[in-house]
């Protein structure tokens, strides 16, 4: 079994690509819930939805989020009827939303309501959300403690950024499945996604770190910064911001304490020679997935460098 930590628009797209090279039951999601918002009164857990949507085949490529094909009729409806709509719901989207406050309301846990969506909608993989309590990515600008959709979304992340926290992980603990899906996974993989705010959420919530720290299993991460520059998104705004360097060292010194291999893309040769020198095994390939077929290129070198190892090799010619 593969169990992959993921969050963003960069994680939805390795999983795209490492679900048409390993059986969908073959892999475990956790994801990370601290970009979720109430949005005219509903529950939106953006990440969970994505990903869903992907292991759905119903996943906007275009944009990258939300259905492929969705309209916003009831967006533009809202808008004359005074709401924000900043947030960009579309039409489909929101039936999800709305199915998904209802289960909440009804006394379901956030973890079965991601169960009967993704069961409803046919994903074959296990999806599983971080935690059932309540932690909210928080980032203070010189505007005010923003939450993070709105400090992605409605202010496409132009404000300067002083500091990042994750409101309520210290209470919160981790969602049935996670901790047992890390110790009982034969290969951890943590997706090409923001270390901060799409990975950092899942590390806070007491246990999960823990876990991937005492876990025999084989951890590989695959680094969203290339060339000290982010592939997409405020990435390294947000690296800077918590003090760490934009670079694969930085994202490296992110995950040292539990990282047993970093796959970065081949124009940071010259600084995967250097990281080695610390100790950490490093594997270069190319790592920005602007096709369906980079995809899959990507799942496969990583996967191919992990099983260099031979524990992990005999579990997944297994799969």
């Amino acid at each position: 079994m593969i169990t992959v930590l993921t969050g963003g628009t960069g994680g939805a797209k390795f999983v795209d690509g490492l679900r048409q090279i390993v059986r969908p039951e073959e892999l475990t999601i956790v994801v990370n819930t601290g970009d979720d918002l109430l949005w005219w009164g509903l529950y939106v857990s953006p990440d969970l939805d994505s990903i869903t949507y992907m292991l759905a085949d119903k996943l906007s490529q275009e944009r990258g989020w939300g259905v492929q094909g969705d309209t916003f009729f009831c967006l533009q409806a809202m808008g004359q009827l005074g709401q924000p709509t900043w947030f960009h719901a579309g039409d489909r989207d929101l039936a999800t939303h709305i199915f998904r406050s209802k289960l909440l309301a009804d006394g379901k846990t956030l973890s079965e309501a991601t169960s009967e969506i993704a069961t409803r909608l046919g994903v074959r993989a296990r999806v599983l959300p971080m935690s059932n309590s309540r932690v909210e990515t928080r980032v203070l600008t010189p505007v005010g403690d923003l939450s993070f959709e709105e400090y992605f979304v409605q202010r496409w992340y132009q404000d300067p950024v002083e500091s990042v926290r994750f409101a309520g992980a210290s209470d919160a603990e981790p969602a049935p499945g996670v901790i047992e899906a890390i110790r009982s996974a034969d290969l951890v993989l943590l997706a090409p996604s923001n270390p901060v705010t799409s990975i950092g959420p899942i590390l806070a919530v007491p246990g999960i770190r823990e876990a991937l720290r005492e876990s025999r299993t084989r951890t590989v991460a695959v680094s969203p910064i290339v060339g000290g520059e982010a592939v997409t998104g405020p990435a390294a705004t947000l690296m800077a911001a918590q003090g760490f360097a934009v670079s694969i060292a930085g994202v490296a010194d992110y995950y040292r304490d539990f990282l047993n291999l970093l796959v970065v893309d081949s124009q940071d040769a010259p600084a995967a020679e250097e990281l080695r020198k610390t100790g950490l095994r490093v594997h270069c390939t190319p790592t920005i997935m602007r096709k369906y077929e980079d995809r899959i290129a990507l799942a496969k070198s990583v996967l191919e460098a992990a099983m260099r190892s031979p524990s992990v090799k005999a579990a997944l010619e297994q799969a």
